[in-house]
């Protein structure tokens, strides 16, 4: 039982990673982009393999609000998923570069935008439904998580700070112009050093991950067996 929960939470740790790395794009270059991305992928795929319990009970049980909520969210995490495998074999210029071309880069590279920046914003809501998990988890593994109440308290007031400067991060960015195709093509600041880019996008993770944490937090449905 503890090395299932051990994995699962390799796996997480590598798609939070593998998802931050993949954003930077121009920044780490288009051959290690390909590389992470498919890696994300793999990890993605053995994710939804050790969850497979959440497909068992989609037809089962009462739908409330908040099981809407998680349910929409996860639907459109997986569509955006196959947005990305699906553009990234045909855009390859590296991994997949032996196939012929089929006429569809310019279609493909919009699909690749929006399905790279609405999965990097729903990963990061699904990660803060789920956020409530992470201590129990840990806890099953032996490693404990202080519970007290002045810590608790600490941990809000940071992921507040975080929240608030990954709205600026996510503004400064203009993510919502990729998410919605405003913009046919991503712009690079070749001159932000890769550490504080990660850190801006790492802020914007977790703005999404305080705004559904707390959202899920003040709601008392408690969902069972979700990926």
């Amino acid at each position: 039982m503890k090395k299932n929960i051990k994995l699962k939470i390799l796996i997480d740790l590598g798609m939070t990673c593998t998802l931050l790395a993949s954003m930077s794009y121009l920044l780490i270059g288009e051959k290690a982009h390909e590389w992470i991305g498919m890696s994300l992928l793999f990890l993605f795929l053995f994710h939804q393999i050790l969850n497979y319990r959440w497909y068992q009970t989609i037809f089962h049980g009462t739908y409330t609000i908040m099981r809407i909520i998680h349910t929409i969210i996860n639907i459109l995490m997986l569509a955006s998923i196959l947005g990305l495998a699906v553009s990234s074999v045909i855009l390859s210029r590296y991994i997949f570069d032996f196939l012929p071309n089929i006429g569809l880069t310019p279609f493909c590279r919009k699909l690749h935008m929006v399905s790279a920046y609405w999965g990097f914003v729903l990963m990061a809501a699904h990660l803060g439904l789920h956020w409530n998990m992470i201590p129990v988890l840990f806890s099953k593994t032996g490693i404990k998580i202080a519970r007290k109440k002045k810590f608790s308290l600490l941990m809000n007031w940071i992921g507040l700070c975080i929240a608030i400067y990954g709205c600026f991060a996510f503004h400064h960015y203009d993510l919502f112009s990729y998410m919605f195709l405003k913009k046919q093509f991503v712009f690079f600041d070749v001159n932000r050093p890769l550490p504080l880019f990660f850190l801006d996008y790492l802020s914007i993770m977790g703005t999404f991950i305080w705004l559904f944490h707390r959202k899920r937090h003040c709601s008392n449905f408690a969902p069972q067996n979700f990926t």
